[in-house]
């Protein structure tokens, strides 16, 4: 089935960042024009509201902070208009595009399988600015991706009943710095899934959220120690890259520390580490480490990116992710 396409055009106004997304169909947007759609099903909301998109893959624009930026979204045929359904923003990483995600690491099959949206954002020129120094030519001009992606969200709850208790956030690389910087800077997620990445620039009281990350103990790109990667330029010129920080296992810990997390239990089926805490209001963090593996989405299909390293096999990524998060909606009241 060939993707079908919509086109719609918002304008993001200035100011704080929403902190709960509104639940249902909020007839807001001032029209869209659509290309190849399939005709509404019996389920989807009345003609006079925005149209929700058609079932596949269907591409948006949206502008932010007056840049023209756009995303895919993935809808199963098992999702209909009467909600509540789950959100996954899948974000991709440096050199990658939304596409390349939707190809590469298998969502749209799990999203087939389990019934829930996947949205893959586009970063402007391949990257995300997470902070001033880091990434590329977003974080030297200044780039809002927060609000960017905190926008897909909305956008996709204005046509779809997205559940908010149940929206999630998952990045490789880049795409995992933003997905943590989301975490620090918004309560937009009930839970976190970071690939091969790190927290970077500063995240002094984080809400309390659900945290899975994987790492490779050979990623030279993001090292598993938190000193400077073989890509870091030190956060200048114009396409500044700095990633030094915490380490991996530091990072867990303040995670950890901003849920109230016990002491986590550890276990290893070798090449696998797994580091999990039990959490107050059914969250949780964990830490699954890779002994064999380098910078890359492990699972994926072959990777095709400059930097990234053959996927390992110990486990699916994505399928670990998913499930992490199906155990792990926000409670109400938390």
């Amino acid at each position: 089935m060939m993707p079908s396409t919509l086109s719609c055009g918002r304008t993001v106004p200035r100011g704080p960042l929403p902190v709960l997304l509104a639940v249902g169909l909020v007839a807001v947007l001032a029209g869209c024009t659509g290309g190849d759609r399939s005709a509404p099903g019996p389920s989807d909301p009345p003609p006079s509201g925005p149209p929700s998109p058609a079932v596949g893959t269907t591409t948006h624009t949206l502008e932010v902070d007056g840049r023209e930026r756009g995303y895919r979204l993935y809808r199963p045929a098992s999702v209909t208009a009467t909600g509540p359904v789950p959100l996954v923003v899948m974000l991709h990483g440096a050199l990658g595009t939304g596409s390349q995600a939707e190809e590469a690491y298998g969502w749209p099959a799990q999203a087939d399988r389990d019934g829930f949206l996947v949205a893959f954002p586009d970063g402007l020129n391949r990257s995300w600015a997470v902070a001033p120094d880091c990434c590329g030519p977003p974080a030297r001009d200044g780039v809002d991706d927060v609000a960017f992606v905190s926008e897909v969200v909305h956008d996709i709850a204005d046509t779809l009943p997205v559940d908010p208790a149940r929206t999630y956030v998952t990045g490789m690389s880049n795409g995992g710095m933003l997905a943590y910087r989301l975490a620090c800077d918004t309560e937009i997620f009930a839970a976190v899934g970071a690939v091969a990445t790190k927290l970077v620039g500063g995240c002094p009281d984080p809400a309390p959220t659900s945290v899975l990350h994987i790492q490779g103990r050979l990623d030279e790109v993001i090292r598993y120690d938190g000193g400077p990667g073989r890509l870091d330029n030190g956060g200048t010129g114009r396409n500044p890259v700095r990633i030094e920080g915490l380490s991996i296992p530091e990072l867990d810990a303040l995670w950890r520390e901003a849920a109230g997390c016990a002491e986590p239990a550890v276990t290893t089926e070798t090449p696998v580490t797994r580091s999990v805490a039990a959490c107050p209001a059914g969250r949780a963090v964990e830490l699954v480490t890779i002994a064999d593996a380098g910078h890359q989405w492990p699972g994926a299909a072959a990777q095709r990116l400059r930097n990234a390293d053959p996927p390992s096999t110990a486990l699916d990524a994505t399928e670990t992710i998913w499930r992490f998060f199906s155990e792990h909606p926000r409670q109400a009241g938390s």
